[in-house]
């Protein structure tokens, strides 16, 4: 029989369309803290179902590394959560500088009129030098510029000259995208990005509703 007073693991994580292991891993990471248990199993209560809805705001709608939404859902007098806050919206408002930037450039590489850039167009050298590394070289020739840089790996096979490595029977497990809980992958197949149908519904909303940059 269920506690009165609290709903189970997989209630509390399906309240927020989540997998009962992502609350579990959360816990792991002290996002959320251990709640007690009625007959060995989790019971949440009200303040535990606020606190899993918090972790929600800051690790899937915040995109907050677990370390820092653990400080938000941990609380306290001394106020270190807005610290936390505080530097996850720097990271967002460099992110967004980098996507604009991104965006300015695909726009402008869209301006070229050559159906065949690499053979064609005359600006991609002048591209290639204000917006790659290869304009920390001084050499007009591509060929002889990349033969006058060392190489890094002396002595050692280059990754052309690596056998393959042999494929494994499995394959090594995953963080998801939305939560950052684990994802189980299985031994063959298409790799599985999602914990659970819900985090990939919610990234589906997330890219719908997203305003263009």
């Amino acid at each position: 029989m269920s506690d009165p007073l609290g709903v189970s693991i997989g209630q509390a994580a399906a309240l927020y369309g989540l997998a009962p292991s992502t609350l579990r891993w959360w816990e792991a990471q002290r996002v959320l803290r251990e709640p007690p248990r009625v007959n060995g199993r989790r019971s949440y209560d009200e303040t535990e179902l606020r606190r899993i809805g918090l972790a929600y705001l800051c690790c899937v709608v915040g995109a907050m590394p677990l370390e820092q939404a653990s400080a938000v859902t941990a609380g306290g007098r001394n106020r270190q959560w807005q610290s936390a806050v505080k530097r996850q919206a720097r990271l967002t408002e460099e992110k967004i500088r980098q996507l604009q930037s991104a965006h300015a450039y695909l726009l402008h590489l869209l301006q070229c009129p050559d159906d065949d850039i690499v053979g064609q167009c005359p600006d991609l050298d002048g591209e290639l030098v204000e917006h790659t590394p290869r304009g920390l070289v001084a050499i007009p020739d591509l060929v002889a510029a990349a033969r006058s840089i060392p190489r890094r790996t002396a002595g050692r096979r280059s990754r052309d000259e690596m056998k393959p490595l042999r494929e494994e029977s499995t394959t090594p497990s995953r963080r998801c995208a939305v939560c950052a809980g684990p994802v189980a992958q299985a031994a063959r197949g298409r790799r599985r990005t999602y914990c659970s149908r819900a985090c990939q519904q919610q990234q589906y909303r997330q890219n719908a509703n997203r305003p263009p940059v």
